[in-house]
């Protein structure tokens, strides 16, 4: 599958455990284009890879004229 820049899918699957009696959120994000699929044991873990991963990506982009500028959009 061709990647392209700025973009990336994924299957996301949630589900609940039992850790020390208490019900806990898990999570497994899979990359759809290159199948690496990586397993969190809370959505802190989720949410912080999301976040790292989409920086990286923005960071790859930096001066990519057809990246919109979040300053125009009053964010």
């Amino acid at each position: 599958m061709n990647e392209t820049p700025g973009y990336v899918s994924y299957l996301l699957r949630l589900w609940q455990a039992q850790e020390n009696g208490d019900w806990v959120w898990r999570a497994s994000l899979e990359n759809s284009q290159t199948g690496k699929r990586w397993n969190f044991a809370n959505l802190d873990d989720l949410l912080t890879s999301l976040h790292t991963q989409t920086f990286e990506l923005s960071a790859n982009r930096v001066g990519d004229e057809n990246l919109p500028s979040r300053k125009n959009k009053g964010v």
